[in-house]
C-alpha cells in the first residue's frame, strides 16, 4: 500500500508539472526524478506509465518522457439522461462489495477485507510459479475446455469423497463461480435460500441475476435445519446457498449432525445445496470434510477457491458437480467466459504442486492463530462489553454491538478515526435482528496494528 501511495504521490506532482509545460517539452530524466523525489526507479517508471495512460505524457524509449498535446475540452457534457428510460428500474447494487474491495486510505488500519495481508501471501512462490508457467511453449494457447486435466485432478483429490476429475470445471475465481452456478441453477425471479447473515457478495450476485434471496437464520452451530425445512416449504425454493465451513461473517462450522440434516432437508425438498468452501485452507483448527464428500445423489454443487489462501488476483477456482446439473454449469460457464486464462491455471498448478505449498499453508494457519488470539486479547482489554466469537478459521470475528447502536454509522465514524471495519447490516438479506460488526484479523499489517485498531474502535464506540 505504501508503494502504491508513493506512485500516486509522484504522479500527482508530475501531473502538476506537466500542466505547466508546453506540448512536446521534455520532462526531467528518470535519474533526476529519483534523486529529486527520493523514490525508486520502479516508482518513477510506474508514475510515468500512469500519466501516459491518462494521455498527459508520451514516452519515447531512449529519449525520455514528453508533455503531450492538449486536448480540446468539450463545449458541454453530453446529455445521457435518455439511458435512464432505456435501462428501466432494475439496478445492480455493488456498494457492499465495493466497501470490501476498496483499499483503506493512508494511515487507516484495515480491520476489514477478505484477503490476507501481503506479508502473509505467497508472493515469491507465485512469482516463481508464474515465471515457470509463462516460459512453457504452449502457455498462451487455449486450454482444455473445463480446465487443465492436472488441475482438475488436484481439486478432485483435495475435496475427496467420490469426486473424480470429470466432475470438476475450472473457473475464474469464487465470485465468478457463484454467478455461473446461480445462472445455471435458477431462472430470474426464483427464490434462493441463503444463511442469515451470509456473504454479502452472494446477495449482490443473486439480486443482480433477478433472484430473491430468502433468509434462513444461523446460530452458534450454523444454519438451523428446522427453519431451513420451513423456508423450503414456504417458498418452493430449489436451491440453498451455504458456507458450512468457517462461515462468513460468523466463523461458525456446521456440525456433523446438522450437515446430515441439511442434506436430508434438501433431499426432501428436491433441491440443490450450493456449498461455498472458500476458507478450507484458512483453518486454524482442522476443518471437517466438505458436504459434497457426504453427498451420494448429486445434491451438492461445490465451489472450491484458493484465492483467500493466496492472493486477490489469483482468480482461479473450481466448481464440482455431478449429473445433468454439471453439464448445465459447464455450458453456462462456456458461454459466459469461454475459459479462465491458461497462464493462471498453469501458475496455480505449479504453486500447489510445489514443496512450498504445504509450508505456506502451515505458516498461514500459525499466523492466523496468533493474530486471532492477539485481537481477542485486545477486545477483552478495550471492549470487554462486546460479545465476540472465537472462530476456528478464516479471517473474521463477528462482534455483537449493544442494542441501539447504529452499526453503519459506527463503521463510518471508525473510518474517520483511522480504523476500517465492516458494518454487519449488509450481511443480512433482510432486516438485521441486532447490530453487529465484522472485524477482520488477517488484513492488518501486524499484531500491534490489530491492537491499535481495536483501541481506536473503542474510542469511537464509547464516544
Amino acid at each position: 500500500m505504501k508503494h502504491d501511495s508513493s506512485v500516486a504521490a509522484l504522479a500527482d506532482s508530475l501531473r502538476a508539472d506537466v500542466h505547466r509545460m508546453g506540448a512536446g517539452e521534455r520532462l526531467p530524466s528518470s535519474r533526476s526524478l529519483v534523486e529529486r523525489h527520493g523514490v525508486s526507479p520502479v516508482t518513477v517508471s510506474r508514475a510515468l506509465a500512469l500519466l501516459a495512460a491518462e494521455g498527459l505524457v508520451v514516452t519515447r524509449p531512449g529519449s525520455g518522457a514528453f508533455a503531450a498535446g492538449r486536448r480540446e475540452a468539450a463545449a458541454e457534457p453530453a446529455d445521457l439522461g435518455w439511458q435512464a428510460v432505456t435501462l428501466g428500474d432494475r439496478s445492480v447494487d455493488a456498494a457492499g462489495v465495493s466497501w470490501l474491495l476498496t483499499p483503506p486510505p493512508e494511515g487507516v488500519i484495515a480491520l476489514s477485507g477478505g484477503y490476507l495481508h501481503p506479508t502473509l501471501q505467497p508472493a515469491r512462490a507465485l512469482a516463481t510459479a508464474m515465471a515457470r508457467a509463462a516460459r512453457r511453449p504452449d502457455a498462451w494457447e487455449m486450454p482444455r475446455l473445463g480446465g487443465m486435466p492436472e488441475l482438475r485432478a488436484w481439486f478432485a483429490r483435495t475435496v475427496g469423497g467420490a469426486v473424480s476429475p470429470a466432475d470438476v470445471v475450472i473457473t475464474s475465481g469464487g465470485q465468478q463461480s457463484l454467478t455461473t452456478v446461480l445462472r445455471a441453477l435458477l431462472p430470474p425471479g426464483a427464490p434462493l435460500l441463503v444463511e442469515s447473515p451470509t456473504y454479502l457478495g452472494v446477495i449482490a450476485v443473486a439480486r443482480a441475476s433477478g433472484l430473491h434471496p430468502v433468509p434462513v437464520p444461523v446460530d452458534a452451530d450454523g444454519v438451523r435445519p428446522d427453519l431451513l425445512a420451513e423456508a423450503f416449504a414456504m417458498t418452493g425454493a430449489r436451491a440453498f446457498y451455504t458456507q458450512p465451513t468457517f462461515h462468513n461473517p460468523t466463523g461458525t462450522v456446521l456440525g456433523d449432525e446438522r450437515r446430515a440434516q441439511v442434506l436430508e432437508v434438501a433431499r426432501a425438498a428436491g433441491a440443490f445445496v450450493i456449498e461455498d468452501d472458500f476458507a478450507r485452507h484458512l483453518g486454524i483448527v482442522p476443518p471437517p470434510p466438505p458436504l459434497i464428500a457426504q453427498d451420494g445423489d448429486g445434491r451438492v454443487v461445490h465451489i472450491a477457491s484458493l484465492t483467500k489462501a493466496t492472493a486477490p488476483s489469483l482468480r482461479v477456482a473450481a466448481v464440482i458437480a455431478r449429473g445433468p446439473v454439471a453439464e448445465r454449469i459447464r455450458a453456462t460457464q462456456l458461454v459466459e467466459e469461454f475459459f479462465p486464462a491458461r497462464p493462471l491455471q498453469e501458475a496455480l498448478l505449479e504453486l500447489v504442486s510445489s514443496p512450498g505449498w504445504p509450508r505456506h499453508l502451515s505458516a498461514v494457519r500459525a499466523a492466523l492463530r496468533s493474530r486471532r488470539d492477539a485481537i481477542l486479547t485486545a477486545f477483552a482489554r478495550d471492549l470487554p462489553e462486546l460479545r465476540v466469537n472465537r472462530p476456528g478459521g478464516s479471517l473474521h470475528l463477528w462482534a455483537r454491538l449493544p442494542d441501539g447502536v447504529d452499526d453503519t454509522a459506527l463503521a463510518e465514524a471508525a473510518l474517520r478515526a483511522g480504523v476500517l471495519v465492516s458494518a454487519g447490516r449488509p450481511f443480512f438479506p433482510a432486516e438485521a435482528p441486532a447490530p453487529y460488526l465484522r472485524i477482520s484479523y488477517g488484513t492488518a499489517a501486524s499484531e500491534p496494528e490489530l491492537a491499535e485498531g481495536v483501541r481506536r474502535l473503542s474510542t469511537v464506540l464509547r464516544s
